[in-house]
């Protein structure tokens, strides 16, 4: 059974889903892909894990790196789990590229290499925006493309993380919504 929890943040309202295992669901209202997989039958409750969630966030929307973890729980396929992990880790304030967690992958499968697009398609469909922070992915010439939450969001997250450099740009064609 899922569970949700409303949000208001400063870039907007922002749904939050959980179950017992832990949060599984972060979404800005109206984005790509918004509640994928979340349990029709879900219901609107007030869990002690939406109030951690919602700390946290508050912490994040302060401009502060929260010192603490949330329990999740990835319901992706084992691909896009995989995926997600190597998200988890970007650190605050930083970013790193499609190509460079490809081959972070790769190097932990054994593979000689794995496609950058492959990655971008995992990423794009992250379910716990914001502490998965996707945001955090870039082109590798410094293209900011697909964030389901929308580019101008993307951009305010990076900013206020002091993470937005002067040499990103919005491709003519964006694959961000």
């Amino acid at each position: 059974m899922h569970y949700t929890s409303d949000y208001r943040s400063p870039l907007g309202g922002i749904v939050l889903a959980a179950d017992e295992i832990g949060l599984t669901g972060l979404w800005f209202e109206g984005q790509k892909y918004f509640a994928l997989r979340l349990d029709p039958a879900h219901e609107k409750k007030d869990l002690p894990l939406f109030s951690q969630a919602k700390r946290w966030l508050d912490l994040y929307f302060s401009g502060k790196e929260p010192d603490f973890l949330l329990p999740l729980h990835f319901t992706g396929t084992p691909f896009q789990n995989e995926v997600w992990a190597l998200l988890y880790a970007i650190p605050y304030g930083q970013t790193t590229t499609y190509g460079a967690i490809a081959r972070q992958l790769a190097e932990k499968k054994g593979l000689s290499r794995m496609s950058a697009q492959a990655v971008g398609g995992a990423v794009g469909r992250n379910r716990l925006s914001i502490v998965v922070p996707c945001h955090r992915v870039v082109g590798a010439n410094g293209s900011l493309t697909g964030y389901a939450g929308g580019i101008d969001r993307k951009i305010q997250l990076l900013r206020l993380e002091g993470a937005l450099k002067e040499t990103f740009f919005i491709p003519p064609k964006s694959t961000a919504p």
